[in-house]
């Protein structure tokens, strides 16, 4: 019996029908395999995963494969966005085994749930290397049965791996570190395209934040190019979507231009903010635009009727990848007229013979921008082709609001909304905030997954640190004191429910969640920061805000203990790398005082990676700690004060003097 029917995630629900006698994950599956003494398949994939669809559609729907597995096996399928954790787990230990990963993520386990061969993708027939997927299957149950001295083996060597932690003994670092090893990253950019050097290309945020806070830091040039040229060669590229906006995940070739056509909210998250601070850097018309069109296609395809924000964009539509975002030079006439059309294919690559197996991927690789002129007509000609594409038949949306996620989002539309002068963002962030505290929220701690009423409970140690920096950007943007409490409270819940003690690191899963074969405790960024990067750069945040002797002595501790573990493997740290950068050298601006707007405008226009602001309201104190204390008196007048390692400056009273004074304190 297939069991998925009543399933809440939009990936179990399209293999409901799947003649396979799918399980969800949870102990009743687990005692199912034990009773049966079977081993489990288990088969983790996402709504918008392309190769997930091609291997359901050749083997999970084919009655013979599935009488097979229903044969040998206890089935389970995962959703790998609702239970990261499991992911994470059995995503390590197919690394164990020599793979690369991807997914979907086909492994095998014992019945208890111990993990003991596994890979991705298999076909149905063999090709591309790989064997059947029903000879896999009979040969993994053979062993199971016949050999099972080699599954323990494997198990426990596989066990043992996983349950190592990552030492946080790696010495501290200081900022010539951070330097130095900002230096050696630049070196691994493509000089050609931008990103990092060869493909497939992924937008890798956290490490381009840290390249340009070592640019900003250091007023390194050539660091600075490569991370503004990054950006723009991707923003002309065919990841972008140039007609509808945002990103897709990341581009197949070295250039930029081929898609993998899924659409993610996580990585749109992180690149607004990126193309926010560009545009912050040079003004440039082209990251205010994908900024712009980032959040016209968030609002448009990507907001729940509750407020908050759907996961993903599907990769297919009508079987095929890409179908809805590719044209043929033939259509673009028949919407523009032939002049117009004419003009628009030779800005955007189109031709009769197309850029992409026959068909066209709309970019700009070789033309770049143009003057406002042009960019006007060509606008009412995106407008023109992006109504006549949203007639066809569209790419599935996963539609259930995961915390994180949302959290990233959240504090991304605040923080392009400063720097770009868009007031109006951050009610849309408000809105989503508002939901994912109210509706996912239960005693003070955070589900993960939301859809149609139904909670995934308790949330991941990444839903409280995302959600508790996202309180944090919009405490300083609305000085909403219920922001500062809520960031407060989902610090404890961090602190006491995820951190382990003898590490000194969040575990992905809270104690006295469902067990897993082991408690991951992963510090290393992935496709979203690390749960513990995210941490320490809100804890470092609140810090500065607060003054707080406490906070202060927090975030030092426990960013000391994170940047032990990133000294080992920086590049895979950055998060944490970017924490200390804003410890180190990040500003905190008070204001103070009645109409001062203007100052507190000012404040937020300064680049988030630099500083921390507070507004100081009417009824709010600060800590006996602050250094500020005697300074911030309760003035009539608007009043600025910018401090640093418990020192601050004198009062400044005008917005120049600000500006001024934020560059001179940068600079020292």
């Amino acid at each position: 019996m297939n069991r998925l029917k009543d399933a809440s995630s939009p990936y179990l629900l399209q293999h409901r029908d799947n003649p396979v006698h799918w399980w969800e994950w949870g102990p009743e599956a687990l005692a199912e395999a034990q009773r049966l003494d079977k081993p489990i398949l288990i088969s983790i994939g996402y709504a918008a995963c392309h190769w997930c669809h091609v291997m359901a559609h050749e083997s999970f729907e084919d009655p013979a494969v599935a009488e097979v597995m229903n044969e040998l096996f206890v089935n389970i399928k995962v959703d790998r966005e609702e239970r990261p954790d499991v992911d994470h787990v059995y995503m390590s230990a197919l690394h164990l085994l020599g793979e690369p990963g991807g997914w979907p993520l086909t492994m095998f386990l014992t019945p208890e749930g111990a993990p003991f061969w596994g890979g991705t993708y298999f076909p149905k027939e063999p090709r591309f290397g790989r064997p059947g997927f029903a000879q896999v299957l009979r040969e993994i149950s053979r062993l199971y049965r016949t050999e099972p001295e080699r599954i323990l083996k494997n198990r426990d060597a596989i066990k043992h791996n996983l349950s190592q932690t990552t030492s946080g003994d790696g010495g501290g670092l200081d900022l010539a570190d951070l330097d130095r090893m900002a230096l050696r990253l630049t070196e691994l950019f493509d000089t050609e395209n931008g990103g990092l050097e060869g493909a497939p290309k992924f937008p890798n945020p956290p490490i381009l934040e840290y390249l340009l806070r070592y640019a900003r830091r250091t007023s390194n040039a050539e660091a600075r190019q490569r991370f503004l040229f990054t950006l723009e060669r991707m923003a002309l590229g065919g990841i972008h979507d140039h007609l509808g906006g945002g990103f897709a995940r990341y581009s197949v070739d070295e250039r930029w231009l081929v898609p993998h056509f899924e659409k993610m909210l996580y990585d749109n998250a992180q690149l607004l903010e990126l193309y926010a601070l560009g545009f912050a850097e040079t003004g440039r018309a082209i990251f205010h635009d994908a900024a712009d069109g980032s959040v016209a296609w968030l609002e448009r395809e990507m907001t729940t009727a509750e407020g908050a924000f759907a996961s993903s964009l599907d990769a297919d539509s009508e079987s095929e990848e890409g179908r809805f975002y590719v044209w043929r030079l033939s259509e673009i006439q028949e919407v523009l007229g032939q002049d117009d059309a004419g003009f628009f294919a030779r800005v955007y690559d189109i031709s009769e013979e197309g850029n992409w197996e026959g068909t066209n991927i709309p970019n700009r690789l070789l033309t770049g921008e143009a003057p406002p002129p042009v960019e006007e007509r060509l606008s009412r000609m995106r407008a023109k082709l992006l109504e006549r594409r949203a007639g066809r038949v569209r790419p599935g949306l996963d539609d259930k609001v995961l915390a994180d996620w949302n959290g990233l989002m959240i504090s991304a539309l605040v923080r392009a909304s400063t720097l770009l002068d868009r007031s109006e963002w951050i009610r849309v962030a408000q809105r989503a905030y508002s939901f994912i505290r109210e509706a996912m929220g239960r005693d003070g701690r955070l589900g993960h997954s939301w859809r149609g009423g139904a909670l995934i409970f308790p949330g991941f140690a990444l839903d409280h640190a995302a959600m508790m920096r996202a309180a944090l950007a919009l405490y300083e943007a609305t000085s909403e004191p219920s922001c500062l409490q809520d960031a407060r409270a989902w610090r404890d819940v961090l602190l006491e429910e995820f951190m382990v003690t003898e590490t000194g690191c969040l575990a992905m899963t809270a104690k006295g969640a469902d067990p897993l074969v082991v408690r991951p405790q992963p510090t290393h960024d992935e496709a979203v920061p690390n749960a513990n990067g995210v941490f320490a750069e809100a804890l470092v945040r609140l810090a500065q805000i607060t003054e707080a002797e406490e906070d202060l002595q927090q975030a030092s501790g426990i960013l000391s203990r994170l940047v032990g573990v990133a000294r080992s493997s920086p590049l895979s740290h950055t998060s944490i790398l970017n924490a200390l950068d804003l410890h180190l050298r990040g500003l905190s601006i008070l204001v103070t005082g009645n109409n001062a707007e203007t100052l507190f405008e000012v404040a937020l226009k300064t680049p988030y990676p630099d500083r921390s602001v507070r507004r100081l309201i009417e009824g709010e104190t600060l800590d006996d700690n602050h250094p500020a204390k005697a300074l911030a008196s309760p003035v009539e007048s608007p009043q600025a004060l910018i401090c640093a390692d418990q020192r601050c400056s004198l009062p400044v009273t005008d917005a120049e003097g600000l500006k001024a004074r934020v560059r001179e304190m940068l600079a020292g």
